[in-house]
């Protein structure tokens, strides 16, 4: 996955699901996505991935390309992608004819992020079998990739789509393509199909409970893959996926967001899609004592994502932030920008010339600031003037013995 801009180190963004509790405006609610994307290009975040659902009432995009298209409009510099665009709905034809005209429409900033569909409500409105979902995941991503290199006519059938002398009529304009990745949650297919490919991803299950320490074989089975097809792996193409909200300290966090969580996850997790109950008694501060939820002061967060690299056992290229409605507008929006300002330098190399410049002032100012010290005394001596009371110290921080 190819890195643009100054930074040195991780990229950070968003994974916008969304996720609107039902009950919200929707008009209103896509709205918000777009402010978010919005404010989070002002920021400096480098990438928001948007997702495809149609239905369970709380994530509301349909067609991520859309918003988008849309996003380019009103960003300068974010990087925008699906989140993922469920291969196993589209014609593999048509999903790389989108994407290409998406990679001109926004000069090399669209991203395709992959996967096999995550509720089975979608799939089950389209007859589509969930055992058949990740092998025409794998199928479809075979074709694009054909496609892409602009080579031969692609011929191609399956039990659900066919080609014929297929060729796309556009070029990508990234070289040799837009950005892919392929989601992974769970399961190993994700992690094979990007290996197979070479490609970037995007793993959900960072959020999970365990998601966290099971990282590095999931690194494993995508290196494993890549090895049979002669491709190898980039961990700078690699993104996990995570819950994080920054306050000015943990519990302001924590209280920040503790209703909105327990909202989302009963109302929706488990009375709408079936998810058992959880067990804990407290499951915030029980995931971030886990380290897969990062809620709590930029301090906190920093460590958390320490940690969450060191597990990687080599490393990371950036870390996506699930876009949730856990806390109220406001201290949403503060969140981001906190994390920008006190969390996102740390990681990314920006602080490292400011700091030294600053430490190479102080511990020289004896030295540095002494010639100046001595023409402002001269100043004072030629003009027939006292020196300042408590001036020395003030330029130089050393004792004042301009009395003496």
């Amino acid at each position: 996955m190819v890195q643009r801009g100054p930074h040195r180190g991780l990229i950070f963004g968003i994974f916008l699901a969304p996720f609107h509790r039902a009950g919200d405006n929707p008009t209103l609610a896509i709205a918000r996505d777009m402010d978010l994307i919005s404010h989070l290009d002002a920021l400096g975040y480098d990438e928001a991935w948007i997702g495809e659902h149609h239905s369970a009432g709380w994530e509301l995009i349909a067609s991520p390309e859309l918003i988008i298209a849309a996003a380019a409009e009103r960003t300068k510099n974010i990087r925008l992608g699906t989140g993922v665009t469920s291969l196993p709905y589209h014609h593999p034809f048509l999903v790389a004819q989108r994407f290409v005209q998406l990679d001109h429409m926004t000069k090399g900033r669209a991203m395709l992020g992959c996967g096999p569909g995550a509720l089975t409500s979608d799939a089950y409105m389209l007859a589509i079998k969930a055992e058949d979902q990740r092998r025409r995941m794998g199928e479809s991503l075979d074709a694009i990739m054909q496609l892409l290199k602009c080579e031969e006519p692609v011929t191609m059938k399956t039990d659900w789509f066919e080609m014929r002398e297929a060729r796309l009529h556009l070029a990508p304009y990234t070289d040799p393509h837009f950005p892919i990745a392929v989601a992974s949650t769970q399961s190993p297919a994700g992690m094979q199909v990007a290996g197979k490919h070479g490609l970037g991803v995007l793993s959900l299950g960072a959020g999970l409970p365990g998601g966290v320490d099971a990282l590095p074989a999931h690194w494993k089975i995508a290196e494993d893959e890549a090895a049979k097809y002669g491709k190898t792996m980039d961990r700078k193409g690699w993104r996990l996926v995570i819950n994080m909200h920054c306050a000015e300290d943990d519990e302001r966090a924590l209280r920040d967001v503790a209703h909105g969580e327990r909202q989302e996850t009963v109302t929706y997790f488990e009375e709408t899609l079936g998810r058992p109950p959880g067990r804990s008694q407290d499951p915030l501060r029980e995931g971030v004592k886990a380290g897969n939820t990062l809620v709590g002061s930029p301090e906190t967060v920093t460590k958390g994502i320490e940690r969450m690299i060191a597990a990687s056992k080599g490393g990371v290229g950036g870390v996506m932030f699930r876009a949730h409605e856990w806390a109220n507008r406001e201290d949403t929006f503060r969140s981001f920008e906190l994390f920008a300002r006190w969390v996102m330098p740390k990681f990314q190399g920006s602080l490292d010339t400011v700091i030294a410049s600053r430490d190479w002032c102080r511990d020289n100012r004896g030295t540095i600031f002494a010639p100046n010290v001595k023409a402002i005394e001269k100043a004072y001596q030629d003009a027939g003037k006292a020196l300042p009371e408590g001036y020395r110290s003030r330029l130089t921080g050393a004792r004042d013995d301009s009395k003496s």
